[in-house]
């Protein structure tokens, strides 16, 4: 029998640390004995799915024990004539977590490298890493910079890009700074991209985001053939705990993308969740509002107890505490309150909030202000 089990693991794999999500309010309860807990850890949408959604899982619900359209005939349909694409350019993930992973399988190797910003999300790194290939970090914004501290540097970004790079990692906004690029900005950085690059740009929070600055990215595909742009019904939608995401992208790359999907990777009611959440505007117009107004409250809060906060196009706000985040989250936890802190990403001092209702976002500040005394 072998000694380790470890030592037969892919050499990608030995070093791997799991994603770490946020704490579970169940979990909490359970450990601590409490009730009355509140979550704001994992930029989930405080306002629950759609009606509409709940409805299509309660009609389809007698029918879970049929596989689901493995190709999700209905969903791509739908997606395409939303992003006026052709249905081929369609790829359905199990979250858009998923398709990172594809896009890793199918392009990287240990012989190649792929390149993201510092700060930016922690499944970038895994699946890069998983698969043996190299991570050239770039280095971001300095914490001190006006416009966007942390936030993508588009010069360095260029700049960690080598000749081995097949994939480079795009998040905008970014998670967990909620950091943004300007739409002139980054089709400057697409444009700069070597062609040979399959270029990711991942707009989880895209929704979120001001008008000005909210991009129709799936006209670019024409200009970058090498583009593969993800999403996700998990934010805005409110639709985490099915799993489902998608990526917009030129046919040829989403042939590549569906040969290493699993198959059934997406689940029948996860579908049609989905499809019916995309007749919801109304539902998206609330959410909206909801976190521009709890955006708004955070940032006034923060500024009175004269705490520095990144500016953020995300339903979450990461806020400099200027002491150990980690300390603070543990005493946090203890009064029922689930935050996330984000000393994985290097940001030891900071914690990231998600924005919740109006009662959730005021009981965190208030216990906040206790912690800190």
């Amino acid at each position: 029998m072998a000694k380790s089990f470890l030592s037969l693991a892919a050499s990608g794999v030995q070093q791997l640390r799991p994603y770490l999500p946020g704490k579970p309010v169940e979990e909490l309860e359970r450990e601590l004995g409490i009730t009355g807990s509140i979550k704001l850890a994992s930029n989930e949408n405080p306002l629950g799915p759609s009606t509409k959604a709940v409805d299509a899982i309660r009609e389809y619900a007698e029918s879970v024990n049929f596989y689901p359209d493995g190709g999700g005939f209905k969903l791509s349909a739908r997606l395409a004539k939303k992003f006026k694409v052709d249905p081929a350019c369609v790829t359905l993930g199990n979250g858009s977590n998923d398709i990172l992973e594809l896009v890793a399988r199918a392009f990287l190797t240990p012989e190649t490298s792929a390149v993201f910003s510092e700060y930016s999300f922690a499944v970038y790194p895994i699946v890069v890493q998983a698969v043996g290939a190299k991570a050239n970090v770039a280095k971001a914004f300095p914490l001190e910079h006006q416009a966007m501290p942390l936030g993508h540097n588009p010069e360095t970004f260029l700049a960690s890009v080598d000749k081995k790079t097949r994939v480079a990692f795009i998040a905008n906004p970014n998670n967990p700074t909620g950091t943004w690029l300007e739409p002139q900005v980054l089709k400057q950085l697409l444009n700069d991209l070597p062609d040979e690059v399959i270029i990711v740009l991942d707009m989880a929070y895209n929704e979120y985001m001001d008008e000005s600055l909210q991009i129709e990215a799936s006209k670019w595909l024409a200009d970058h053939p090498n583009l593969v742009i993800t999403g996700t019904f998990s934010k805005i939608y409110a639709l985490a705990g099915l799993r489902i995401g998608y990526s917009l992208s030129n046919p040829e790359i989403a042939d590549l993308l569906n040969r290493v999907r699993q198959p059934f990777n997406t689940n029948l009611l996860a579908q049609e969740a989905a499809l019916a959440s995309l007749d919801d505007d109304e539902h998206i117009k609330k959410s909206v509002i909801l976190n521009d107004q709890g955006k708004a409250y955070f940032q006034k809060s923060f500024d009175d107890l004269g705490l520095d906060y990144l500016p953020t196009m995300g339903n979450f706000i990461a806020v400099n505490l200027r002491r150990d985040g980690q300390t603070v989250y543990d005493d946090l936890l203890r009064k029922g309150v689930i935050v996330r802190p984000i000393g994985n990403y290097n940001m030891p001092e900071f914690l990231r909030i998600t924005i919740g209702t109006e009662e959730q976002n005021k009981r965190f500040i208030e216990t906040l202000i206790e912690v800190l005394a």
